[in-house]
């Protein structure tokens, strides 16, 4: 057994540094997982225990030295984590706001919902405001706010701005620590458009692009009509606000939002371009392709396109990772090193998680790192299979394509299903119809358009570009029309997640037949999915929406209002269903609603289970009656004195402190001897850095 054992680390030699950025995404997982901040002493510890380590890395050899390695990885991912987290302080509301709001606008974008979005910086707000953030996001309500808006623009507004939403649910996203690492201090919403109250102030770089980038958007948009335009502009720019709410949703059905995204794909298409242009039209001229490294000048042009792109586009976190890798690949290039290698993806991994920690908790970095190494792998261990010595050209782009889309689907779809409850079935055959019209046509002619616009001979290549972007959004709509083309998923446990990543990260890097232990947490990992409850009973911050679940489903308290937490929750059911209709559903038996009839209150005898009280006013009886009948008792609109007597009870003041609340009744998700388990959003955020505001503290 021990010579086994020796064998299989003796296997595994020469692949420790892809381990890396897995030790490094450890320490920044172990800090964002903490309940509390850390303190400075445990920093100094850490700290201490990596220099430690980087010593014991110089004077030692062997496989110590590797542990030590990994060792100076998991404190530099942890202290990276910790850096970041206080570097990018920044004011932010600690209340609710209404009242003057100025500021000038950055960017411009749509909500979810298809409403006009601001986000402005230099902001002011009346004299009476507790705290200005330095950014604010705000939603324009109302049909007249659709044009005449610029990046630079000084303008005011009557707006409501609140800080940034606590998860929706106990366990749920946690809008609070994107908005921390993003600098947001403030969210709301304006009934008016905003009107213009100054001159643009154009004073700094990041405005000046942010313009050029708004100007490109409307350029490309008057070059192609309707939402082949909007689909370029956002290609192009980022500037996704013309695209139609319903095209948006097609594409995410047929698993085709990806290309709106400027992320791998098109860094990958836009510099494959260049690349190849340059290195086979230099092959064309012998003195050139005799005299010059062709090979490496095309790497090096293709690695400035990429990065014009990068800036034109807005440098998004998404593109920002795509360069780095980018970078990584085409510098390998440049050196004459392998390009496409797990060794190039570990090291694109370790750069951007070293420039933000943050990142690694993001669903674009966890999918497109696990796309690109499983399809490294899989094409590495078909260099010797019978697909490989396919003689046809056409055969050979066709069978890689087939592979390619498979494998990048199985490796995003656990990430996919986690944040998005959702799996596309069709997903396959979309990305098939729709990947080569990219690469061939729509990339291409854009490069091609928008340097023959520096002539004014742009007009063909922005129509055979239109074609393409026609033949994708046609295959859009018709994907997502068939039958069962989205199946929801319920949310899983995120150790489940980790599991499932294990297992892809063992199949992936280890060698050898202890490849195969990857099958274990794999299997083990969709045990735990599958065996994950979803709570009975869900309260929102506000009191405002209530959601137990009934026979039928889950039923809400309300059919309109607090729409972006009611789908939420049913999202993370797994239940497809719109709010209207889980609002008519028939409320489950052991959930009782009290109401105030004749100002006393009134309640069905012998419910036993949950009593719900919505109303704002409750004497002190009625009250006591209430928690004598029931387990647990919620008064989701009222604050009140806790009553005597041995029921649970929740109240709008808890909900205020401590946020949402999830309860799981006799079953699954409760421990043995227990009637009911309580969650609140409070206790799973802990007391962390983004989480530290009114209520929360």
């Amino acid at each position: 057994m021990r010579q086994g054992l020796i064998d299989i680390i003796e296997a595994q030699r020469g692949s420790f540094l892809l381990w890396m950025p897995i030790w490094m995404g450890i320490g920044i997982a172990t800090y964002f997982g903490l309940s509390r901040e850390p303190a400075n002493a445990l920093l100094a510890v850490i700290a201490a225990g990596g220099g430690f380590a980087a010593v014991m890395i110089v004077i030692t050899r062997g496989y110590p030295r590797a542990l030590f390695l990994a060792s100076l990885m998991v404190a530099a991912g942890f202290l990276l984590a910790a850096a970041r987290a206080h570097l990018v302080a920044a004011p932010r509301l600690d209340a609710r706001y209404h009242g003057p709001v100025s500021g000038r606008i950055v960017a411009i974008d749509r909500s979810a919902s298809g409403h006009l979005r601001l986000l402005l910086d230099r902001i002011h707000l009346a004299r009476d405001a507790p705290v200005t953030p330095h950014l604010a996001r705000v939603t324009i309500w109302g049909d007249d706010a659709e044009t005449g808006f610029a990046p630079g623009q000084i303008v005011g507004m009557t707006a409501s701005l609140s800080p940034p939403p606590p998860p929706a649910e106990p366990g749920g996203f946690d809008f609070r620590r994107l908005a921390w690492f993003r600098g947001l201090g403030a969210v709301g919403f304006a009934r008016r458009p905003p009107r213009q109250i100054a001159r643009p102030r154009l004073d700094d770089w990041n405005i000046r692009l942010a313009v050029r980038r708004f100007d490109m958007a409307q350029q490309v948009r008057r070059r192609l009509d309707g939402q082949a335009g909007a689909f370029a502009a956002a290609l192009l720019t980022g500037d996704r606000s013309a695209v139609d709410p319903a095209v948006l949703q097609q594409l995410r059905d047929s698993n085709l939002a990806h290309l709106l995204a400027i992320s791998g794909l098109h860094m990958g298409l836009l510099a494959g371009f260049v690349f190849a242009a340059l290195r086979y039209g230099a092959a064309l001229v012998p003195p050139v392709a005799l005299r010059l490294p062709a090979k490496q000048i095309a790497a090096g042009v293709a690695l400035l396109a990429g990065l014009a792109y990068m800036v034109l586009s807005g440098a998004s976190i998404a593109t920002q990772r795509a360069f780095v890798m980018l970078a990584v690949f085409l510098v390998a290039v440049m050196l004459s090193r392998r390009a496409l290698s797990l060794r190039a993806v570990a090291l694109a991994a370790v750069v951007v998680l070293a420039i933000r920690p943050e990142s690694l908790l993001s669903v674009g970095f966890q999918m497109s790192f696990a796309a690109t190494a499983a399809l490294i792998a899989v094409f590495s261990a078909l260099q010797n299979s019978p697909l490989a010595r396919v003689r046809s050209p056409i055969l050979r782009w066709g069978a890689g394509l087939v592979v390619s889309s498979i494998t990048a689907g199985a490796a995003t779809a656990p990430f996919a299903a986690f944040h998005f409850n959702r799996l596309v079935a069709f997903g396959l055959v979309a990305n098939l119809m729709s990947i080569p019209a990219m690469g061939l046509i729509v990339m291409p002619a854009a490069v091609c358009a928008m340097l023959a616009d520096t002539l004014g001979l742009g007009a063909p290549f922005w129509a055979v570009m239109g074609m393409g972007i026609d033949w994708i959004l046609g295959v859009a709509a018709r994907v997502s029309s068939w039958p069962g083309a989205v199946r929801p998923v319920p949310a899983g446990d995120g150790a489940a997640l980790v599991m499932i990543s294990v297992a892809g990260l063992a199949l992936i890097l280890l060698r050898g037949r202890v490849r195969a232990v990857g099958i274990i947490p794999l299997v083990a990992g969709l045990v735990v999915w599958a065996q994950t409850p979803r709570p009975d009973l869900l309260l929102s911050d506000s009191g405002m929406l209530v959601g137990a679940v009934g026979p039928a489903g889950r039923w809400l308290s309300r059919g309109r209002g607090s729409g972006f937490v009611a789908q939420s929750w049913l999202r993370r059911d797994g239940d497809g269903v719109e709010q209207p209709r889980a609002a008519a559903r028939p409320p489950p038996r052991w959930l009782v609603r009290v109401y105030r009839k004749r100002k006393r209150a009134v309640w069905r005898k012998g419910g036993g289970g949950v009593a719900l009280f919505t109303g704002r006013k409750i004497d002190a009886t009625n009250l006591a009656r209430l928690c004598a009948d029931f387990r647990l008792v919620v008064l989701s609109r009222l604050s009140a004195p806790r009553p005597p007597g041995g029921c649970r009870f929740i109240s709008h003041g808890d909900l205020q402190r401590d946020g949402a609340v999830a309860v799981w009744l006799n079953g699954k998700g409760v421990p043995a001897g227990r009637e009911l388990r309580i969650v609140t959003a409070r206790q799973l955020a802990g007391q962390r850095l983004w989480t530290l505001r009114q209520g929360f503290q």
